[in-house]
C-alpha cells in the first residue's frame, strides 16, 4: 500500500480501484507465465531438441555400416 492516511473517502475509493487493478494484472502475469511454463515442458518440446540428435546418431551408424560393407 502506498498512502496510509487520506484525506477522502474519494481516495480511499482511488487507491482501491489502483490496487484491485494491480491484483488482476498480477493475476494475468501468473496464468501468462504457468502457459508459458507448460508449453515450455510439453513432451513434444522437449524430445524435440533429442530428434535431432537422435537422427544424427542413427544416420552415422547407418553410414558406418555401409562404408564397412562396401571396403570388404
Amino acid at each position: 500500500m502506498r498512502k496510509t492516511s487520506f484525506n477522502s473517502f474519494e481516495e480511499i475509493d482511488t487507491e482501491l480501484k489502483v490496487l484491485k487493478l494491480q491484483k488482476n494484472i498480477n493475476k494475468e502475469l501468473i496464468r501468462f507465465n504457468v502457459n508459458k511454463a507448460k508449453a515450455t515442458v510439453a513432451p513434444k518440446n522437449l524430445l524435440g531438441g533429442v530428434g535431432g540428435t537422435v537422427q544424427k546418431v542413427v544416420l552415422s551408424f547407418v553410414i558406418n555400416k555401409i562404408l564397412k560393407k562396401i571396403r570388404r
